[in-house]
């Protein structure tokens, strides 16, 4: 089955392919949990500063993304992630927010949005939903970490809406659904449902037993958008599921919250 994401040879991220050959200086993707340094139960290429593992090993991974990407690690940015839909405009002068330090990220900002050159916009996952977001017209790109609370929180609106304030045609705004966990292996309860409007429900809720529904994030985020106004043809699904791929995924809820981060990156290299 084809996917708007492919795979690097070396199998340690994917990339969006389509979106890079628009823009020839433009890295997007996703990693993959192989190809590091870390130790279970973070093994190998876990990203993120803020779980319990070996400080210097995370670092190392980052630098080895860095140079595959040939992106140095002093030009990343990263947000808080506080699971809310906080949308932050990265300017050159928060190069290195969050790059090597958890507690230099971006305060309470789950979705960056940029146009400048030299910074790589990166958000951590582990069953959320990456979102990515690209305006080959005005150039603007961005990334937003959708977790159930940043979903229903409409994020993906709250991003839309910053684009369009930063000049973007609604029609030009492509939008790429990222690896996350699957309807099917993502049971909630009433208190989750109860914070998703009813409308939003229909095509991305099963109910199960009394109390019990099978939530699909890729779907609510894409009602969201389509609501939003974003054209149905210029958003783009992947198939991946964190949950199920256990090879190359980590999965909060699969490995029971003790468990590595896979990073989700979009920016403009520099002019060579």
């Amino acid at each position: 089955m084809s996917d708007i994401f492919k795979q690097a040879a070396d199998k340690s991220y994917l990339f969006i392919d389509k979106w890079q050959k628009q823009h020839q200086q433009l890295q997007v993707g996703f990693t993959m949990k192989n190809g590091g340094c870390s130790k279970h139960p973070f093994a190998t290429f876990n990203m993120g500063l803020h779980v319990d593992d070996n400080y210097e090993d995370v670092i190392n991974n980052r630098k080895r993304l860095a140079e595959k990407l040939q992106f140095p690690l002093s030009l990343w940015v990263s947000g808080e992630q506080t699971h809310h839909n906080e949308v932050y405009v990265v300017e050159r002068k928060d190069k290195g927010k969050g790059s090597v330090a958890y507690d230099t990220s971006l305060k309470g900002i789950d979705g960056l949005i940029t146009k400048e050159k030299g910074v790589l916009c990166t958000a951590f996952f582990a069953d959320c939903v990456p979102l990515f977001f690209f305006d080959p017209v005005t150039a603007y790109l961005g990334i937003a970490h959708a977790g159930w609370r940043g979903t229903v929180g409409k994020i993906a609106e709250e991003m839309v809406k910053k684009f369009i304030e930063l000049g973007t045609q609604i029609e030009n705004l492509q939008v790429v659904i990222g690896p996350c966990i699957s309807q099917k292996q993502y049971e909630v309860n009433d208190f989750v449902i109860q914070h998703i409007p009813k409308v939003l429900q229909k095509n991305a809720v099963i109910a199960k037993e009394e109390g019990s529904f099978l939530l699909d994030l890729k779907q609510l985020n894409m009602e969201i958008l389509l609501q939003s106004g974003v054209l149905r043809h210029n958003i783009e699904v992947t198939n991946y599921c964190t949950f199920t791929d256990a090879d190359s995924f980590f999965s909060h809820r699969r490995d029971h919250g003790q468990t590595g981060r896979m990073l989700g990156y979009i920016g403009y290299k520099e002019d060579e």
